[in-house]
């Protein structure tokens, strides 16, 4: 690494504390911004930011800012690394809402009921499994 690359200091909600180069880290828009206006100080702050998301997240940059790298292999990286985003956040949800009823659920998400009481009575029997 040259003498002149910077670095920059991210501190997740949690309190994690991420080392990047300059170079990787404004690939954020909003940390881009953030460098061009000179608004950032020894640590910048990712208050809405979990750790485990910005790891993820600087996976993405880094991969994105490799020297050599096909557009093919972009393509490819980006499908697998959407896939497991997917899955983690659909994981995350159902986790969430797991031991809450549905009306707790409909409420939450804003869901409206459009099942009559007959075809909700129809929906649980056919479903009683998921229900005991």
């Amino acid at each position: 690494m040259s003498s002149s690359t910077k670095f920059l200091t991210l501190r997740t909600c949690d309190g994690k504390e991420f080392v990047l180069d300059e170079a990787i880290a404004v690939r954020s828009q909003t940390i881009k911004n953030m460098v061009e206006v000179d608004c950032v100080s020894n640590v910048i702050p990712l208050p809405n930011v979990h750790s485990k998301t910005l790891i993820k997240v600087i996976e993405y940059w880094k991969k994105h800012s490799e020297e050599g790298v096909s557009k093919g292999m972009l393509m490819d990286f980006d499908k697998a690394f959407v896939n497991e985003i997917l899955d983690m956040m659909c994981q995350k949800v159902a986790d969430r809402i797991k031991r809450e009823t549905p009306e707790e659920i409909r409420k939450k998400f804003d869901i409206k009921k459009d099942f009559t009481p007959e075809e909700e009575e129809e929906i649980y029997k056919e479903n009683v499994w998921a229900f005991e």
